[in-house]
């Protein structure tokens, strides 16, 4: 269902998004953090919850993809094919306890309302000793159109982040900067300027032959710039300290 809070369904129907979205500098250092992480695991069997049409997921055939859009789910079972495919609510997953020896949930607990009783699910689910990752937008004060645009309803403080995990049962074991203040200032750019050109495009009186030729300019060219732009916001990442950082990865274990 296209709702406010479910922002994400329109984007998946749009071609250019789901083109685009896979070459994001920002996704694809979560996809490097996330994959950094679970390197050295014994995987048997994994859950990402909230996968969109970009998991941070795909090296393993052992895995389970789920999102409550069930467009999301046909167009990433649709282009890459490997594992399983379960349209899901995050906070009422479909699965028994302790079914899966790691959980995966990346960028989404700031999406829900009631995200301790996601990560509750996300613990029945999770085997004993079995590992949780998580990547979250780190720091209240960071909050600003960007939050807005895609609907979180918070950002995380590293101390709220953690207590959320050992009240479901988890004991956070690793803490890992994914993405710096760079990264903030970057995204806060990009929604503005991508605000503008979308209200150019609801005024026909305004919109012209040369706009759309520069959006079709801007898509060739985006997957390029991203791939140069991932080197600097990772060294933002490294050289920043972590009371600083917009984005957060914890790796967790079930008690």
């Amino acid at each position: 269902m296209k709702t406010k809070s479910n922002r994400f369904q329109d984007f998946f129907e749009e071609s250019k998004y789901t083109l685009l979205k896979n070459y994001l500098y920002n996704y694809r250092l979560r996809k490097m953090a996330v994959g950094k992480s679970l390197r050295r695991e014994n995987i048997k069997l994994i859950l990402e919850v909230g996968s969109g049409i970009s998991p941070v997921m795909t090296g393993t055939r052992d895995i389970i993809y789920s999102d409550l859009s069930f467009a999301a789910i046909r167009l990433l079972k649709h282009s890459y094919g490997k594992g399983y495919y379960v349209v899901a609510d995050g906070i009422n997953l479909p699965f028994k306890s302790k079914a899966f020896s790691h959980t995966v949930n990346s960028e989404v607990l700031e999406h829900l309302k009631d995200d301790r009783k996601a990560i509750k699910e996300l613990a029945r689910v999770t085997g004993p000793s079995g590992k949780l990752v998580v990547t979250f937008p780190h720091k209240k004060s960071y909050f600003a159109n960007d939050d807005r645009f895609v609907n979180h309803f918070r950002r995380y403080e590293l101390f709220e982040m953690n207590e959320r995990l050992k009240e479901a049962g988890f004991r956070p074991i690793n803490i890992h900067k994914v993405l710096g203040p760079l990264e903030k200032i970057t995204m806060c750019f990009v929604v503005y300027c991508f605000s503008l050109i979308q209200r150019l495009k609801s005024d026909k009186t305004t919109m012209t032959n040369s706009t759309s030729g520069l959006m079709n300019i801007f898509g060739k060219f985006f997957k390029w710039a991203n791939r140069f732009y991932m080197l600097p916001a990772w060294i933002d990442a490294k050289i920043m300290p972590r009371s600083l950082s917009a984005v957060l990865l914890i790796k967790a274990e079930k008690k």
